[in-house]
């Protein structure tokens, strides 16, 4: 998600206040959040439901948006946080009707593997931020968001050599939670 200084220019103008600025910025943005939404979510309509839930996040928290970075690495987060969020909630419903219905839907574990990639990255992810929720977004944004080093240290405010030691220590528990099928 990067984007031209229009949109930086925007977003600059609607954590300011400027309810236009804000429209557009959501209009521009909103195909980028998707597809970004998607890399999470292997299923459509999760990854449109994560996508409405980042858009409203947006929205609601553009003033929180300081201008300290870029408005595209601090989207990042937002999208990232709105993803990992919409799968815990489809989880926990799965789980909550699982009780209620029988069994409908096949494993995703055992219908695609691209998709059943997905699903176990995602129970990785979750596993791990309960066990160390101070490497997760690290990771999150290096290896799902792609940004650079010194674009994540400037985000969670940490020195470049604490970042690259907790994306390390991430991707390390990872291979652990997702054994050998993904070394």
């Amino acid at each position: 998600m990067a984007y031209d200084e229009r949109t930086e220019e925007l977003a600059e103008r609607a954590a300011k206040g400027d309810s236009a600025a804000l429209n557009e910025l959501l209009r521009v943005i909103e195909s980028d959040v998707l597809r970004h939404c998607s890399r999470f979510l292997p299923c459509r309509q999760d990854a449109e439901e994560a996508c409405q839930d980042a858009l409203m996040q947006v929205a609601r928290n553009i003033g929180r948006f300081e201008g300290r970075s870029r408005f595209s690495t601090w989207l990042h987060v937002v999208v990232a946080n709105s993803a990992r969020s919409t799968y815990r909630s489809l989880k926990r419903r799965s789980v909550e009707q699982a009780g209620e219905l029988p069994q409908q839907r096949p494993d995703p574990h055992r219908t695609s593997v691209i998709a059943g990639s997905r699903v176990d990255i995602l129970e990785a992810m979750e596993d791990l931020e309960r066990r160390k929720p101070d490497l997760i977004e690290a990771l999150v944004l290096r290896d799902v968001s792609q940004l650079e080093y010194s674009e994540i240290a400037q985000q969670l405010n940490l020195p470049l050599g604490t970042v690259k030691s907790r994306i390390h220590e991430a991707r390390k528990q990872f291979r652990q939670s997702l054994g050998d099928d993904y070394s």
